[in-house]
């Protein structure tokens, strides 16, 4: 099987993005009449970004409204005065199987390194401490056996409960009809199960009890604990393991949002339309739009945009990147738009709350020795106290580097909500101090602190979607949405995107792929069409659309 990586292929719509944009025939084409069209596009982040590039390339002309700044989660914070330390607020670990994403990583000419994930090959060393007990390892079999009876109950659970074995092959092979036979079985039978219920049913840990579940929620495999996303569908979790998303993560060098501002600055060539040099930038003057205020009907099928500052303008199509709940909850979106159903979906989706402390040091302290033990004085860290994760950003020797004092989710970022920034630093040194006893975490850090909670900001209000069990038929009209012959007039040129609206929420892959998917919307609602030797998603939608479960 080495020579069949796993990538995200599916498994709910198993089309092959990778494939469709390194294709030579392109994306497709619009007729020349409609050639110049103006397009809304909301939000920049990575889906509004890659959109608005893709129809520029096809001689359409995006029109980005942007209510923060260029990159959405997509969020590299540098530190003042840090000789290029960077925070990454948002996505920060990607993995290879992301293959439409490493796609425009390389096309930008971005690389990566390893990320220092627990037990990674890029990890120098890991420390798993639980209920006061401290574990330092380097390698899997450093930990006692009950850590590796908690992994081999996950993989016990996962070939017992979701053929997991075959549908891997499946994934790899890209065998479609393979796919196809397990998933949709899977979904039918584990809709409405948890995370937390599917494990506690499995043989594997009912036969190792309570505690293999508790150690198994705290520390997990890949990249920590699991205990965050026990609330919801157990679908969300095989979505992620079976595409190696949670495996083998890279770290952008130099930060991620590089790329979307690289997208932003690029002058494709060959380029419909517009003159060659022709960037996204050069078409908004260097700064996009402001952030949408109200959208409504127009007349003719068109759509209205009127930014935070009343200017309106008209568009014959508009693509939707924001998350969803802003627009019941920040934007006057009209109600006629989109049909109940798909604002039921809409309404019920659920986001994991993320919160993230940064802070700068002078140097990788961490990979001294200690003189007693002859351990690292510090490691990358699971714990189940308040910090829960810990990550060591090394960027080279006597250079200033970066700690993760604390990466946490749900519940546990909502811990920290309510508490500024100065308070969180105190409470997360203090945890770690309990670790580390005779380690002075403080007195190597330098500059301001950097934090984030996504459920704060009004532009965002959660990190990320996670599906809760039952929500599969909510997902399926979220993400079919692009696919609109059979959807009445007033309802068509109006398209959503983003990771939110993607089966992989969470993931920068989402949102490039459902941002392609907008495009070939925006194609034929144009009456343009794809090219014959490069099928689109909306060409191969009749054969590949995901399963539908009965109403």
């Amino acid at each position: 099987m080495t020579d069949h990586p796993i990538t995200m292929f599916g498994p709910d719509f198993p089309y092959a993005y990778d494939d469709y944009l390194r294709h030579p025939a392109g994306l497709g084409s619009v007729p020349a009449a409609v050639q110049g069209t103006e397009i809304a596009i909301i939000g920049a982040g990575i889906a509004g970004i890659v959109a608005a590039y893709e129809l520029m390339k096809l001689g359409l002309k995006p029109v980005i409204y942007e209510s923060d700044r260029i990159g959405g989660r997509l969020r590299s914070e540098p530190f003042k005065d840090g000789a290029g330390a960077f925070a990454e607020l948002g996505a920060m670990r990607f993995p290879p199987s992301s293959r439409a994403l490493f796609h425009y990583l390389d096309l930008v000419g971005l690389r990566t390194t390893g990320f220092p994930n627990p037990l990674a090959p890029d990890t120098p060393s890991t420390v798993i401490e639980l209920a006061g007990q401290k574990h330092v390892a380097r390698h899997k079999q450093d930990l006692p056996p009950l850590f590796a009876a908690v992994e081999r109950a996950w993989s016990a659970a996962l070939a017992e409960g979701a053929d997991f074995p075959a549908l891997t092959r499946a994934i790899r092979l890209r065998d479609v009809t393979g796919i196809q036979r397990i998933w949709h079985r899977l979904v039918e039978t584990l809709d409405e199960e948890s995370f937390s219920g599917f494990i506690a049913k499995s043989s594997a840990f009912r036969d190792l009890g309570f505690r293999a579940r508790e150690v198994f929620g705290q520390v997990g495999f890949g990249t920590g604990g699991w205990d965050t996303d026990f609330p919801n569908s157990i679908l969300e979790i095989l979505r992620v393991v079976a595409t190696g998303a949670d495996d083998e993560h890279r770290l952008v060098i130099g930060g991620v949002e590089q790329l979307p501002r690289r997208l932003w600055a690029r002058t494709p060539d060959p380029i419909a339309h517009f003159r060659s040099g022709t960037s996204l930038a050069s078409l908004h003057r260097n700064v996009p739009h402001p952030g949408v205020a109200r959208i409504a009907p127009a007349a003719d099928g068109k759509i209205a945009i009127t930014d935070r500052y009343g200017n309106q303008r008209i568009y014959s199509a508009a693509i939707v990147t924001c998350q969803v709940w802003l627009l019941s909850a920040r934007i006057d979106c009209a109600e006629s738009l989109f049909h109940h159903d798909l604002w039921m979906a809409m309404e019920r989706t659920h986001y994991m709350q993320s919160s993230k402390t940064f802070v700068m040091v002078d140097r990788p302290f961490w990979r001294d020795q200690h003189p007693a033990t002859g351990h690292d004085r510090m490691s990358m860290t699971l714990t189940d106290r308040l910090t829960r994760g810990t990550y060591l950003i090394d960027n080279g020797p006597d250079q200033p580097s970066v700690i993760c004092l604390s990466y946490t989710w749900n519940d546990d970022a909502l811990k920290w909500l309510a508490l500024p920034l100065d308070e969180r630093v105190r409470l997360m040194l203090h945890s770690l101090r309990q670790i580390y006893p005779d380690l002075d975490i403080a007195k190597h850090i330098i500059g301001a602190p950097i934090t984030v909670s996504w459920e704060s900001d009004p532009n965002f209000m959660g990190a990320f979607k996670a599906n809760l069990p039952g929500h599969y038929r909510y997902q399926r009209r979220l993400f079919s949405h692009f696919v609109q012959q059979d959807l009445p007039a007033h309802q068509r040129g109006i398209f959503l995107a983003g990771d939110d609206i993607s089966w992989t929420a969470g993931w920068a892959e989402g949102a490039v792929t459902t941002a392609l998917n907008a495009v070939s919307g925006v194609l034929r609602h144009l009456g343009g069409t794809s090219h014959p030797a490069n099928p689109d998603p909306i060409d191969r939608w009749a054969a590949l659309a995901p399963v539908r479960l009965s109403e």
